[in-house]
């Protein structure tokens, strides 16, 4: 496990889910739960407040609440990065700023966007990323997903990276991740301190093979993934391909099927938490896919389904 003061960050940092009650309040005790499992899952550090935290369901309070709540309880045992996108500079400054006081290791923004048309230029994303880091002094990772509709190219993210130097991280999780990971890592060398990719890690063999140093999945099965980086990093690369194979169905009945719910799901059923709720329009998964879910599952037996029996 890395030390939480230790650069460059590298290995599993899955996403914190985040629970609530059947009512639809935030479940704090259920947090605090979900925290310590994740650790006991042997991560390399956790994620808060990001997509699959449902932080778009989130009012401004309740992300303070949960800030605040996450990085008391995780106490420093492993480097916590906080998303603090916003389509305002001055409101994910000021997020950001938040966070880094609260004991951030780093933080994860999408390039600004808003609905299907607002995105600002390259210049504004640069100066984006550029007060942000003025204002919490603490390395950041980009995200670069298909969700923000914002093309980020891999010239302009090495130009960033290279007159932003907090702007180190970069999670790729585009069509062609492997490829992009590859021409960013080239292009950028080592203003490029910590290549990531994403999307449940169902890419994660190209991407380790193209330079990939770490990934971040959700919480579902992170310490059935990190041996797979394991065996990467120690030159066994068939070795790494056999054990990603055989939880390869799981994560990609995950990523097709289930997205964001299929971590509560999982952690309900191991009494990690004690309801899987998501938010409105969100819906719990239906039976069949649950069922589904929980059959690939218990065949490779992540901590998660036995953590809390």
């Amino acid at each position: 496990m890395a030390s939480p003061s230790a650069e460059p960050y590298a290995g599993v940092f899955p996403i914190a889910p985040t629970p609530f009650t059947d009512s639809g309040d935030l479940d704090l005790d259920g947090q605090r739960r979900v925290l310590d499992c994740m650790i006991d899952q042997g991560v390399d550090g956790i994620c808060i407040l990001a997509n699959y935290s449902e932080q778009f369901l989130l009012a401004d309070d309740e992300r303070n609440t949960l800030l605040d709540l996450c990085l008391d309880h995780v106490a420093g045992r492993v480097p916590v990065i906080v998303t603090t996108s916003h389509y305002s500079t001055r409101l994910a400054a000021e997020r950001a700023r938040r966070a880094a006081k609260a004991g951030a290791a780093m933080l994860m923004l999408m390039p600004p966007y808003h609905g299907a048309t607002l995105r600002a230029d390259e210049k504004g994303i640069a100066e984006h990323f550029a007060r942000i880091a003025e204002a919490a002094q603490i390395p950041i990772m980009v995200q670069d997903a298909p969700l923000s509709g914002v093309n980020l190219s891999v010239p302009f993210l090495a130009r960033l990276a290279r007159e932003v130097p907090l702007v180190r991280y970069f999670k790729i999780e585009v069509p062609g991740t492997a490829a992009k990971l590859r021409s960013l890592i080239e292009a950028g060398g080592n203003a490029i301190v910590g290549p990531f990719d994403g999307e449940e890690s169902i890419t994660l063999m190209a991407d380790l093979d193209a330079g990939a140093t770490g990934t971040m999945p959700s919480a579902l099965l992170p310490d059935l993934i990190t041996p797979v980086l394991g065996h990467f990093r120690a030159g066994r690369r068939a070795e790494a391909a056999a054990t990603y194979a055989r939880i390869l169905p799981l994560i990609n009945y995950e990523n097709r099927q289930c997205g964001l719910r299929a971590t509560k799901t999982a952690m309900m059923e191991g009494r990690v938490i004690k309801s899987d709720a998501v938010r409105h329009p969100l819906e719990r998964l239906p039976a069949p896919t649950r069922a589904g879910l929980l059959e690939l599952a218990r065949e490779v037996d992540p901590i998660v389904l036995r953590w809390g029996k």
